[in-house]
């Protein structure tokens, strides 16, 4: 099967695993952000900046959607092949 696989080939699921990984980024960053002035003593950022902390968990749970898609053609695709 592996020869037949092209290496380019775009998976289903492929982009809401790109897309998942860059709002997980987003929110790594508005993470560190919002951590970082309790850190240093200055003062905290408005609680909107806590929400966008949460886009960390969005992005993962849009990452796992992807890899589920994938994996769900996949098995599709196997199963056409016997």
């Amino acid at each position: 099967m592996r020869d037949k696989t092209q290496a380019n080939s775009a998976e289903p699921g492929d982009r809401l695993v790109r897309t998942g990984g860059i709002v997980f980024f987003v929110g790594a960053v508005a993470t560190l952000v919002t951590v970082a002035p309790l850190l240093l003593g200055k003062s905290p950022f408005p609680a909107y900046m806590f929400g966008l902390s949460m886009l960390m968990g969005v992005g993962f749970l849009i990452a796992g959607a992807g890899v589920l898609r994938t994996v769900a053609a996949q098995r599709r695709r196997a199963r056409s092949v016997q």
